[in-house]
C-alpha cells in the first residue's frame, strides 16, 4: 500500500488543511516511509513480548500521592490577574 498525493489532498480536505504543492509531496513521501517502516515491523516476530502500559516504568517518575495542607484563600488569589474579595475575576466570554 502506498500514499498518493490525491490521499493527502484528501485527508488535508478533511481537516481543511490548505497545503501548498511542496509541502503535499513531503507529506506523501514521508506517509510512504512511514509505511514501509510499518510493514518492517510486521515481520518481526512479537509473540513472546508482553505488551506493554508505558513505553519507559513511571512507577519511578511519579511523586507520591500525600494529602497536604490547602493553599490559602488570601495567597491564591495573591497570584490572579484580577480579583475581588473572594473570587478570581476572568473576562466575560459570553455576550
Amino acid at each position: 500500500m502506498s500514499v498518493t498525493k490525491e490521499d493527502v489532498k484528501y485527508v488535508a480536505d478533511l481537516a481543511h488543511l490548505q497545503l501548498t504543492e511542496e509541502e503535499s509531496d513531503s507529506l506523501v513521501n514521508d506517509m510512504n516511509q512511514i509505511l514501509d517502516y510499518m510493514t518492517t515491523l510486521e515481520e518481526l516476530d512479537t509473540s513472546n513480548v508482553e505488551p506493554l502500559e508505558h513505553v519507559i516504568d513511571l512507577e519511578y517518575r511519579l511523586r507520591n500521592d500525600e494529602a497536604k495542607e490547602p493553599v490559602d484563600h488570601e495567597e491564591a488569589l495573591k497570584n490572579a490577574p484580577d480579583a475581588d474579595s473572594d473570587y478570581f475575576r476572568v473576562p466575560r466570554v459570553i455576550e
